[in-house]
This record gives C-alpha cells, sequence and structure tokens, in this order.
C-alpha cells in the first residue's frame, strides 16, 4: 500500500484571514499562559497541573473580562493547545 500526500491551498477573504490570526494568536496565548502556570507549579510544590484542571480554570477565564477574547475563537482548538501542552510537559 502506497501512501499518497494531497496538498490544497486555500483563498480566505478578509474575515477568514481575520478569524484566523485571532484563533492562532488565542492558540499561542493559551499555550503560553499554562506552560508558565505549569512551570511556577512545578518549582514551587514538585506537582503538575493535569489537563483536567487546566480545562475548567480555562472555561471559567473565558468569563472573565480580562479573557473574554477567548469566547470569539473556537474552543475545540484552544483545548487542543492544552492536550498538546500536556502531552510536552
Amino acid at each position: 500500500m502506497a501512501n499518497r500526500a494531497y496538498k490544497f491551498r486555500i483563498y480566505p477573504d478578509d474575515e477568514q484571514k481575520i478569524l484566523f490570526a485571532k484563533t492562532f494568536g488565542c492558540v499561542r496565548m493559551v499555550y503560553n499562559h499554562w506552560l508558565d502556570r505549569k512551570i511556577r507549579q512545578y518549582e514551587e510544590n514538585k506537582t503538575n497541573v493535569t489537563y483536567t484542571i487546566c480545562a475548567k480554570e480555562m472555561a471559567a477565564m473565558k468569563k472573565t473580562e480580562e479573557y473574554g477574547f477567548l469566547k470569539e475563537v473556537d474552543s475545540i482548538a484552544l483545548q487542543q493547545s492544552l492536550r498538546h501542552l500536556d502531552t510536552a510537559f
């Protein structure tokens, strides 16, 4: 069985470009925020912050005024960044 690769090129309109930029920015912010939290938690207590804790607290974060912008992007992308962090750390 041979492996195949398909390449697709997308041509997003201006609205989609903005949505992509917001999504990538929020994913990056969430990843870095929780990475910092995990590092500090480990240095202070030698314990790990699990994905479940991160996901619950991120849901609460989205309800605050400071992080309300996280509601504008796809929640699955944000959760996936937490899963990637949990796998990496």
